[in-house]
C-alpha cells in the first residue's frame, strides 16, 4: 500500500532546530533571485555560530535627517541577543538615541549573517548581565568590559535574521522572523 503523501508545507514555518517564537522561511525579494520554497532551510545553529564566532559586526543606524551610518564594533552574542558598547557621544548612540532600529551584518560576503533588531540600553547596574558581558569580554578580546561614564552598552534581540553561503545561493538563503509581541 503506497505511502500517504505529507500535506504541504507554508513558505514560512517552524523548523525543530530553530529557537521558540521563530518562524523560518525564504528572505523577502525580487522574484528575479530565483527563491523557491522548500522543505529544508539553514539550520538557525548556522547563523548562531557565525554570531559568536565573529570578531567585528558592522552596526548600521540612521542619522536623524535619515542617512545612514554603519561602523564596525566589537560584540557578543549572548542568550539571543547581540551586545555591543560604545561612547554615548559616538554617532551610533547618537542615532540610536533618535531610532533605536538598526540592522548588523558580519564581515564576511561568502557566508552571510544579517541581524536585524532594536537596541535596547543595558543596565550597567545588572550584575548578572555584566558578568557575562565581562567574560565573554576577556575570552574573546583578551581584555575586560571596558565601562566608564560616558559608555552605553546596548542590547539587540533580533526581529528578523537572514543568512546564506554564497557557494549555495540561492538555495540556502534563509530568513528567521521572531515573534515580539510583548518585547
Amino acid at each position: 500500500m503506497p505511502k500517504p503523501k505529507a500535506p504541504k508545507k507554508s513558505a514560512i514555518r517552524k523548523q525543530a532546530t530553530d529557537p521558540a517564537g521563530a518562524r523560518v522561511g525564504l528572505p523577502h525579494v525580487p522574484p528575479t533571485y530565483g527563491l523557491k520554497p522548500r522543505q529544508q532551510y539553514l539550520p538557525f545553529s548556522h547563523a548562531e555560530d557565525r554570531l559568536m564566532k565573529s570578531r567585528n559586526y558592522w552596526i548600521c543606524t540612521s542619522r536623524p535627517d535619515g542617512r545612514p551610518h554603519s561602523i564596525p564594533v566589537w560584540g557578543f552574542w549572548i542568550d539571543g541577543a547581540l551586545y555591543f558598547g560604545t561612547a554615548r557621544s559616538s554617532r551610533k548612540a547618537r542615532n540610536l538615541a533618535q531610532n533605536a532600529a538598526v540592522s548588523i551584518h558580519l564581515d564576511s560576503g561568502d557566508d552571510v549573517v544579517i541581524l536585524e533588531g532594536t537596541a535596547v540600553e543595558v543596565d550597567l547596574t545588572d550584575k548578572s548581565t555584566f558578568q557575562k558581558l565581562d567574560a565573554a569580554s576577556r575570552a574573546k578580546y583578551k581584555m575586560p568590559l571596558m565601562v566608564m561614564p560616558e559608555i552605553v552598552l546596548y542590547s539587540v534581540r533580533p526581529r528578523v535574521v537572514l543568512a546564506w553561503t554564497e557557494k549555495d545561493f540561492p538555495n540556502n538563503a534563509t530568513r528567521w522572523e521572531f515573534d515580539t509581541a510583548g518585547a
